[in-house]
């Protein structure tokens, strides 16, 4: 789906304590392989708490034109699947809007097929590098065709019988690791990726869940090595649950640490230990958050978090960290803008290549706003004012990324004057739901 034409510009002023229990969307990450895994697998999985956000209803739709089945029944999804190595070839484009999860991940596991598929999105998907992904395709034997470099729109078209690869991850990217082990679902043989710095580990998790013969080994220097043996069968999961998306959470629960006087539940938040740095990050700073009612859901531990306001403190962010809370830095750039003191936030070369350039982005929208801080090419350092004092009264430019967007609508909520945004249009494609949730704990939000 592509990103809206309207433009809806937005502001944010200074909100009273915020209260409430709220509950967030399905994670992102897990509802796109949801879709991916279930369109494959033989059977029908029913999918409760999905994100039904414009990024994922794409990555439905991709997989509903490769022969998957998929219709929604009531708060579910319910997915017929067509079955390992049974893709048919699409015959329109796919158009994944925004989605640059759903694009690489898709274009993993079609890239084995003998048959083409061409891949399209909106203006800002085809601005986002996608070399990463193709480079491993193509020692599979991967035909690719593009028009600009490695970048949308592109097509592919797979070999007779995709040759089986071992693949050293050279970034610290669950999306190209994802990508090789979903091509690998096609290819006869082992085909294994070595992954130095751990990452987000759903697609491990739900290939196991799904039935893939899949092994993970983490070697003396900390080193994963994960083997999947290919073409073999996948099977559907009778009730497939999505856990709270800890990353749409995070804005909430920003917001409540540094809007004087918060107390506010959030419910049903995914746990993993690979998605909670911004969490661990908060807690080192000071914030108040009580983990509550821990549980298992779906295989993923989920708990509540109860969020109360807090005098946070600046810390230095290890680059080690970055790969548990790539999407978070922008709404945490926004809390160490209320923080005593210097916050510094390192390794965040990820952020260059995302929906925008972040890193640049998040550094424009805090000097409008009159934070202090400094932009490296991969660290950012801001000087907070607990009190808001003298910070808002800028326009953002999003540059059509929803975190963006959502982050310094979240800074408006304690600084002394307004924060606008010059569009709100794509906060769509993650958290449709976030305006009006964040109105509900006390936030204003205004159309301009």
């Amino acid at each position: 789906m592509a990103h809206a034409s309207t433009i809806r510009p937005m502001r944010s002023a200074r909100a009273p304590a915020l209260s409430g229990t709220v509950t967030v969307p399905g994670d992102k990450s897990i509802s796109h392989r949801a879709f991916l895994f279930g369109g494959l697998a033989a059977g029908t999985t029913r999918i409760t708490g999905l994100l039904e956000g414009e990024d994922v209803i794409a990555t439905g739709r991709a997989m509903t034109a490769m022969g998957a089945r998929i219709r929604r029944d009531g708060a579910s999804w319910v997915v017929d699947g067509v079955g390992n190595g049974c893709l048919l070839e699409p015959t329109e484009p796919l158009d994944f809007g925004n989605a640059g999860t759903g694009a690489r991940l898709t274009m993993g596991l079609v890239g084995p097929y003998d048959f083409g598929a061409t891949f399209v999105g909106d203006t800002s998907l085809s601005k986002r590098p996608m070399g990463r992904v193709l480079d491993p395709l193509r020692q599979m034997g991967v035909q690719v065709v593009a028009r600009s470099g490695d970048r949308l729109p592109l097509s592919i078209h797979g070999p007779r019988v995709a040759a089986p690869i071992e693949y050293r991850v050279p970034m610290a990217s669950a999306q190209v690791k994802s990508a090789v082990l979903l091509a690998g679902l096609n290819a006869p043989g082992v085909t294994t990726v070595i992954e130095p710095v751990m990452t987000r580990d759903h697609t491990e998790k739900m290939l196991a869940g799904f039935g893939a013969t899949l092994e993970v080994e983490t070697d003396a220097a900390g080193v994963r090595h994960i083997r999947l043996e290919g073409q073999g069968r996948l099977t559907a999961v009778e009730h497939l649950v999505v856990p709270g998306d800890p990353s749409s959470a995070a804005f909430p629960l920003v917001a409540a640490l540094i809007v004087p006087g918060s107390d506010i539940v959030i419910r049903n938040v995914l746990m993993n230990p690979t998605r909670t740095g911004l969490i661990q990050t908060l807690l080192e700073m000071g914030a108040s958050i009580e983990t509550l009612a821990e549980r298992d859901a779906g295989g993923e531990s989920v708990a509540d978090l109860r969020v109360r306001h807090s005098a946070l403190r600046g810390v230095t962010v290890p680059p080690e960290r970055a790969p548990f809370m790539i999407d978070e830095y922008p709404v945490l750039a926004v809390a160490a803008s209320f923080a005593e003191g210097e916050t510094l936030m390192q390794g965040l070369d990820e952020l260059r290549v995302k929906e925008s350039d972040r890193l640049a982005a998040v550094a424009a929208g805090l000097a409008a706003n009159g934070v202090a801080h400094e932009e490296g090419r991969d660290w950012l350092r801001v000087t907070g004012r607990p009190d808001g004092s003298g910070l808002g009264g800028g326009t953002v430019a999003t540059h059509l990324d929803h975190r963006i967007a959502m982050s310094f609508l979240v800074l408006g909520a304690a600084s002394e004057r307004p924060v606008a945004v010059d569009d709100a249009a794509m906060i769509a494609t993650s958290f449709p739901e976030f305006v009006g949730l964040m109105e509900t704990l006390g936030a204003r939000l205004d159309p301009i």
